[in-house]
Formats: C-alpha cells, sequence, structure tokens
C-alpha cells in the first residue's frame, strides 16, 4: 500500500461480509447512544446522586473525544482491523463493569472505560467504509450506514425501556456483547490490510495534553455554580490552567511530525465549517438525548417505555434522511443537502423551546424527529465531503476530527448543560415560598423519575419540584436553540458549487 491511497476499493470481493461487520460495530454505537439515555432516571432512582447525572454521560463521551483523535492516526499508522479490536474489547470490557456498578460513583468510573475504547468503534468502522468503496459509492453506502446506525438506534429506546422494566437496568449495557463480538469476527475473516511497516510515531504528548485539557474544562462547566462559585478563585484557576493545557496543546500539534490533529486539513473550508457545524449539533444532540427521557419522565410523569419512544422519533428520522442524504447529495451537492439538513435541525430545537408539560410525548417526539431529519443530512454530507477531499493516508484522522468535533461538542455540551440545570435547579428551590422545598438540593429529583417517588411527596413538594425541572429544561432548550442557529449560519459558508 502506498503513502497516498490504498488498493482499488472495487476489486475487494469481500466487501459485503466487511460492511456488515462495520454495521455490526455501528449497531453497538448506536445502542450505546440511546438505551443509556432511555435507562437513565431508572439508574438515578436506583443508586442515587441526581447531581452527578451529568457526569454519566460526561466520563463516556471525555474519553471517547480525547481518544477518537488517536485511534484514527493509530489506524492511519498501523492499520485499521487492529485498532478497531483493541478499542471494541476495551468498550466491551467497561460494558460489563457498567452493569455490576452499585453507585454512581462507580458507573462513571466505569464509564471511563467504556469511552475510552467507544473512540475507536465509530470513526474507524466509518474509515473502512471510505476505505473499501469509490468516491462515487461513498454517497449511497455512507447514506445506508447512516441509516442501519439510525434504525439500530431506534430499538435502543425501546430495548432500553423493555430491559428497565423487566430484568433491570444493568442489561442495557450488557447487550453489547454479543453483537461486539461478531462484529470483531467478520472483520478478522474478511477485512485483509496490507500496512508499510515503518517506524511510526505516535503523538502521546498530544493525547495528554488534550486530554489535561478538557478534563479541567469539562470539571469547571460541571460544577460551576453548584460546588464551585462561578466568582471564586477556584474557578479562575481551573479555567487558565485548562486554557494553558489547549493553547499548548495546540502550539505542539502544529510542530509535531506525526500530529493527532493534523491541523493542515482545515485549510479545507469545506473540513473547516463541516468541523465547526458538527461541533454545535453535538451540544444540540447531547442536550435532547441526555435530558429528554427525564422530563418526559419526571414532569409528563410517562413510563420509562414512552420516554425512550421520544427518543425513537429521532432515531427514525435520522436513517430516513440519511437514505435521502446519498441521492441528493448527487444530484444536488453537500451545500444544498447540508442546508436542508441545518433547517431541521432549527424548526426541531424551535419545538423544543416551545415544548410545555401538557403538550404531552407525542410534540416532544415530533421534535426529535426533526432534529434526527436534521442530523442524517448534515451528518451524512459531512462525511462524504471530508473523505472525498483527503487521501488514504489521511482518511482516517480526518473522519475521526469530524467525529471528534461531534463529540467534543456533545462533551461540552453535557457538562455545560448539567450545570445550568444544576443551578436553575438550585435557583428555583431556593426563590420557593415553601420552606420544604428551600431546604432541597439536586439530588431531590430523583424522587420525580419514578412513580412510587411521585406518590410520596406531598402534592405542593411536588408540583415544585416538577416546575423547577421544566423551567430549567426550558433554559436548557434555548441554548440548543442558539446552537441550532449558529449551525445553520455556519452551513451558509460552505462552498455552494461542489457536488460528489
Amino acid at each position: 500500500m502506498n503513502s497516498t491511497e490504498a488498493p482499488q476499493p472495487n476489486k475487494n470481493k469481500y466487501r459485503p461480509y466487511i460492511l456488515a461487520s462495520v454495521m455490526l460495530a455501528m449497531f453497538v454505537g448506536a445502542i450505546e447512544a440511546t438505551i443509556v439515555s432511555t435507562a437513565m432516571p431508572a439508574i438515578a432512582a436506583d443508586l442515587g446522586g441526581f447531581q452527578l447525572y451529568s457526569w454519566v454521560f460526561s466520563s463516556y463521551l471525555l474519553m471517547s473525544t480525547v481518544t477518537v483523535l488517536i485511534y484514527g492516526k493509530l489506524s492511519d499508522l498501523f492499520g485499521r482491523r487492529p485498532v478497531m479490536t483493541f478499542g471494541m474489547v476495551l468498550f466491551l470490557t467497561g460494558s460489563i463493569l457498567c452493569g455490576f456498578a452499585t453507585s454512581m460513583e462507580w458507573l462513571i468510573a466505569f464509564r471511563f472505560i467504556q469511552g475510552l475504547g467507544a473512540g475507536a468503534v465509530l470513526p474507524i468502522a466509518t474509515t473502512i467504509v471510505g476505505d473499501i468503496y469509490t468516491k462515487e459509492e461513498r454517497a449511497k453506502i455512507q447514506g445506508y450506514l447512516s441509516s442501519v446506525w439510525g434504525i439500530s438506534a431506534v430499538m435502543g429506546p425501546a430495548i432500553g425501556g423493555l430491559l428497565v422494566e423487566t430484568v433491570g437496568w444493568q442489561y442495557v449495557f450488557w447487550v453489547n456483547l454479543p453483537l461486539g463480538i461478531l462484529s470483531l469476527i467478520g472483520l478478522w475473516a474478511f477485512l485483509k490490510e496490507s500496512v508499510e511497516k515503518e517506524k511510526h510515531h505516535v503523538d502521546y504528548k498530544g493525547a495528554v495534553l488534550l486530554t489535561a485539557a478538557l478534563t479541567i474544562l469539562l470539571y469547571l462547566l460541571v460544577e460551576g455554580g453548584v460546588s464551585v462559585s462561578w466568582t471564586s478563585s477556584l474557578a479562575a484557576g481551573l479555567a487558565a490552567a485548562g486554557a494553558v493545557f489547549l493553547v499548548w496543546f495546540i502550539r505542539h500539534e502544529l510542530r509535531a511530525a506525526d500530529p493527532m490533529m493534523p491541523f493542515s486539513i482545515w485549510k479545507n473550508r469545506s473540513i473547516f465549517i463541516a468541523n465547526i457545524v458538527s461541533f454545535a449539533t453535538g451540544v444540540l444532540l447531547i442536550g435532547i438525548s441526555s435530558y429528554l427521557p427525564a422530563f418526559v419522565t419526571g414532569v409528563m410523569e410517562q413510563s420509562a417505555r414512552v420516554a425512550g419512544f421520544t427518543l425513537t422519533a429521532m432515531s427514525i428520522g435520522w436513517p430516513i434522511s440519511a437514505v435521502v442524504a446519498g441521492r441528493l447529495l448527487i444530484r444536488f451537492g453537500y451545500y444544498r443537502t447540508s442546508l436542508l439538513g441545518g433547517c431541521s435541525l432549527l424548526i426541531g430545537a424551535l419545538f423544543f423551546v416551545l415544548m410545555d408539560p401538557s403538550y404531552g410525548p407525542l410534540w416532544a417526539a415530533m421534535s426529535s424527529f426533526f432534529v434526527g431529519v436534521g442530523m442524517g443530512l448534515t451528518s451524512t454530507s459531512f462525511i462524504v465531503s471530508i473523505q472525498s477531499s483527503v487521501a488514504w493516508n489521511e482518511r482516517g484522522a480526518a473522519t475521526a476530527a469530524n467525529l471528534f468535533m461531534r463529540n467534543l461538542g456533545s462533551t461540552v455540551g453535557v457538562a455545560l448543560l448539567g450545570g445550568i440545570l444544576n443551578a436553575q435547579l438550585r435557583q428555583s428551590f431556593h426563590a420557593s415560598s415553601q420552606e420544604d422545598v428551600q431546604k432541597l438540593d439536586v439530588d431531590a429529583v430523583n424522587e420525580l423519575l419514578t412513580a412510587k417517588g411521585r406518590n410520596s411527596m406531598e402534592p405542593g413538594v411536588l408540583k415544585s419540584l416538577q416546575d423547577a425541572m421544566t423551567s430549567g429544561l426550558n433554559t436548557v432548550y434555548l441554548v440548543v436553540f442558539l446552537f441550532a442557529a449558529i449551525s445553520l449560519i455556519l452551513i451558509l459558508f460552505l462552498p455552494k458549487n461542489d457536488k460528489s
């Protein structure tokens, strides 16, 4: 294999089997993205610690965000198959441990392990498809791949709700195991690679610097206004330290021989805008998927199954639009397809801003559907555009960089929005005219998440808690709408004459 291009993709007779294995890996990723969100109200009710609710997502996202770049670079250096295997084994190990967690703290620790492996799964699976199909085929195949990811995600909320109500929340983590193992068997049986044997430099220093920067800033965003006052010297110190590590990381990457984040590819305007928009959509996506189940369960007083249905609507819109995106890309190009996706994101976010508990779960589902349509159109457009703009030896890093930006958006988003929600809840409690409510802390919201907990509360306290949750999430969805608007504005600056 030369340094710029892989062997002709259309000569690989095992492509259907490789694609099937990749789809299984994507299925595992899709299940993880939706099934845990659906189960979180039950997990929080069982383990307690609602104040740590956002850390269950943050810990996973932090590690998958940091590692996605280095896994992408390693796959360019050593091949897709061994790096994918290492990541999947770590991911499945973390999944097993999560099911045995006895407290929210242990669950968060095991989610770190799970996230450490997850950084390899989605980007390398997507890159493999870019390797084995020609440029002309990628629009359709990436659309199908996004479709399979979305279709499998449809099953996540339904399976999550069913498992929570029958055998227990632990099985939402263990359901990953058989399919993850099967996908690895398929890759080792059918994916043959001939990577050049040469000494490679792995940018471990860049990984350490980025991990330090994101961890510090993430902690500040989650705990700011809760355990860390925004006006305190500790907050200022954390912000300064995070900024120093971030600047240090950027300077190091610009000078490194084999950087984990090759900033040279960002000179391409399409890639630059696609990556920034992916960051904004990452914030939007996590803001909805993390907290919508808690709202539907705790405020609308619906079951976990119904809460899962509202997220399923997003996963229905995503695959439908991804399939359509493959055809739109060929006919109209990246700009118009992405613009249509940006408009759909804005409409969905607006519906969330206008949502009232009295509107019921159908309104929430409709809002989710529009967001799913927007994600399917934009994500498919961006991946196909990026993979068509770089050579083989940069494709892993370029694909990973786009997914990194979306993951980074989700990482920052879950921390930022979690901090906003916690601060709003505390403010609502302190402003209440009821003494019982004034004494409550954020963990009191745990009682909203089960019918038993709601029935055990005084009607006045229950209403105050639900009003506080509604007010807090209204603020969260206003921020989500802002990021949807930013996404649409940025898409307007994409080149207008590029077609696949």
